[in-house]
């Protein structure tokens, strides 16, 4: 490791599982401080770290998230929105009834803005930073199934791209990356009301999809996403704001050719 980010002070939402988790974990073995957010109860991370339980879709606790942070460790360059939620899987759209709509909403979508904005407030003050919001290939590319989530992670997208011009003028960049086909434990988390077993075999078939229409055909993993994520955190892209940027072996830039055998 480099210790590229000695000094800075970074939150990291939903940090205790999953993606999160492996941002957060990156971030410290680079010298920063990182806060982790979420619900539960924190993780064995090594470094410089606090955890304090947060609920996102309350957005009172997400002021506190950012407020402790920046009493704890004097400062905030970096935050990561990065919790989300699948909403519950459905066979079809029409069998959809919705329900899950405002947590879902709430979750992905208004939490990354009212995270972007309470930031912002203080990197607005302190000479700028670095926001980083988590989206989706689901928000890029149109598909069948959980059209809420899609829906959600297309917000995110747009919401991006729009805040970033206006908090250029602080020097806050607001990027975002969009994971796609890397395996975590949100699927099993819309669960409810479906037999396991079922929607882990739905799920599988839907990644063995995703594995054909793939171009690269490694896995993606956590790591991949810390990386990028780290990137746009650094100081290696100051001239890099209201991007997306896939993390997904290629998937949304074109389904694979098949070629014929000779």
């Amino acid at each position: 490791m480099s210790n590229e980010l000695a000094g800075k002070v970074a939150i990291v939402t939903g940090g205790a599982g999953g993606l999160g988790r492996g941002i957060a974990e990156r971030f410290l073995a680079e010298g920063a401080k990182v806060v982790v957010g979420d619900l539960g109860d924190g993780p064995p991370l090594s470094g410089d770290y606090k955890f304090l339980e947060t609920d996102v879709a309350d957005l009172d606790q997400i002021e506190r998230l950012v407020s402790t942070t920046v009493e704890t460790f004097g400062g905030l360059d970096i935050m990561v929105n990065n919790a989300g939620v699948s909403g519950t899987m459905h066979r079809r759209f029409l069998d959809d009834d919705l329900a899950d709509f405002d947590k879902v909403m709430a979750v992905n979508l208004r939490a990354v803005m009212a995270g972007t904005r309470d930031a912002a407030r203080h990197m607005a003050e302190h000479g700028g930073g670095s926001i980083l919001n988590l989206t989706s290939i689901g928000g890029i590319q149109a598909g069948g199934g959980v059209q809420t989530y899609r829906a959600s992670k297309a917000a995110v997208i747009q919401f991006t791209k729009s805040v970033a011009i206006e908090l250029a003028h602080y020097e806050i960049r607001v990027n975002a990356i969009a994971p796609g086909n890397i395996r975590t434990a949100i699927v099993k988390k819309s669960a409810a009301g479906e037999d396991l077993e079922r929607l882990e075999q739905f799920e599988e078939a839907i990644r063995a999809q995703m594995r054909n229409d793939r171009p690269l055909k490694r896995e993606g993993t956590v790591d991949d996403v810390a990386e990028a994520a780290l990137y746009f955190a650094g100081d290696r892209s100051p001239y890099v704001t209201g991007t997306v940027l896939p993390i997904d072996g290629g998937t949304v830039a074109g389904k694979v050719i098949q070629r014929k055998p000779k």
